[in-house]
């Protein structure tokens, strides 16, 4: 079999999004989970950062940035409507979270590791982009448009983890993404890439995902 080998963890937001784009494409691949505290060595022959997703094409290719991952799903498919409107605004928002974001949003759960600050403030740098958010969505259904695009899937599981800190305080402050990302939470392909997988070992082969039409 030559499909492609996804290297992942079932919770890290970077692998969640890749493995969304896998299952919207219908891309068959093998899966191989890896738990962070117990990191193969062939995912470090691969891919030197030894971070997860990465996704060996077997054809030479190595693919170790999710958003990589995501596009290169989406050109395997000529029906895909996540990335065909508004593009630089899309690279935006997805660069924003990204890079921006991601390192408040560690800040914040991370508190107690960066005493500079205390968490409220932390919080606060984060919901300086989460306004943000709530503010495009009193205009339209996602973020982009009245439509789900490449910037909704990239971005949901990062505002998933930001919400899980304080899940109350988060749904009273933020109607308007708490039902954007709860859509996203119990959607069906959601539930379906959220599945769990024994942990990968070298020996064995991963486990081969066919995502049904």
């Amino acid at each position: 079999m030559n499909n492609p080998i996804l290297y992942s963890f079932r919770r890290c937001p970077y692998a969640i999004r890749a493995r969304m784009a896998l299952n919207y494409n219908k891309i068959i691949y093998e899966h191989r989970e890896i738990l962070l505290k117990n990191r193969p060595q062939k995912l470090y022959e691969i891919s030197s950062k030894g971070t997860v997703p990465v996704l060996d094409l077997k054809d030479g290719n190595i693919l170790d940035e999710s958003l990589d991952i995501m596009k290169w799903s989406l050109s395997t498919n000529k029906h895909q409507n996540w990335y065909t409107e508004k593009l630089d605004l899309q690279d935006d928002l997805i660069y924003k979270n990204d890079f921006q974001f991601k390192k408040r949003l560690d800040l914040y759960k991370y508190h107690t590791r960066y005493p500079e600050f205390n968490q409220e403030y932390y919080r606060k740098k984060c919901v300086e982009i989460i306004q943000d958010y709530e503010e495009r969505l009193n205009n339209s259904q996602y973020l982009v448009s009245d439509k789900k695009t490449l910037s909704d899937i990239a971005i949901f599981p990062f505002i998933r983890q930001f919400a899980n800190v304080e899940l109350l305080r988060f749904k009273q402050e933020f109607p308007k993404i708490s039902i954007w990302l709860e859509n996203f939470l119990e959607s069906d392909i959601f539930i379906l890439i959220m599945k769990k997988f024994k942990e990968w070992n070298q020996i064995d082969a991963g486990v081969i995902v066919n995502y049904p039409d």
